[in-house]
C-alpha cells in the first residue's frame, strides 16, 4: 500500500512543532500592528518583517517558507477569535471552498 503524500498543512504542523519561536514572533508582530490600530492585514507583511529582523540581528537560525503563511494566519485567528478576520485569507491547496 502506498503512503499518502504529505500536504503543505502536514509540513506546516511538523515545522510549527519544531520551531515554536516562529509563531511567538508572528504573534508579537501581529499584536503590535493591532495595537497600532491596524484592522486588516496580510501575513505577507509580518513574514517580511520577520525576515528583516533576522537579517538585521544576524540571527538566521530559521528559514521562513511562504507556503506556511496562511497556516500562521489561520492559527492566530483560531487562537485569538477576537481577531477573526484580521488576516486576509485565500484558499490554499487542498482546502474546499
Amino acid at each position: 500500500m502506498a503512503k499518502k503524500a504529505l500536504t503543505n498543512a502536514d509540513y506546516f504542523k511538523i515545522y510549527h512543532a519544531e520551531n515554536p519561536q516562529i509563531y511567538e514572533t508572528f504573534k508579537a508582530f501581529a499584536f503590535q500592528l493591532i495595537a497600532a490600530g491596524v484592522s486588516k492585514l496580510s501575513s505577507y507583511l509580518i513574514f517580511e518583517r520577520m525576515r528583516w529582523e533576522t537579517l538585521v540581528t544576524g540571527n538566521d537560525g530559521y528559514k521562513l517558507n511562504n507556503n506556511y503563511r496562511p497556516y500562521y494566519s489561520r492559527l492566530f485567528m483560531q487562537d485569538h477569535p477576537k481577531f477573526e478576520g484580521f488576516f486576509t485569507l485565500r484558499l490554499v491547496a487542498g482546502e474546499r471552498a
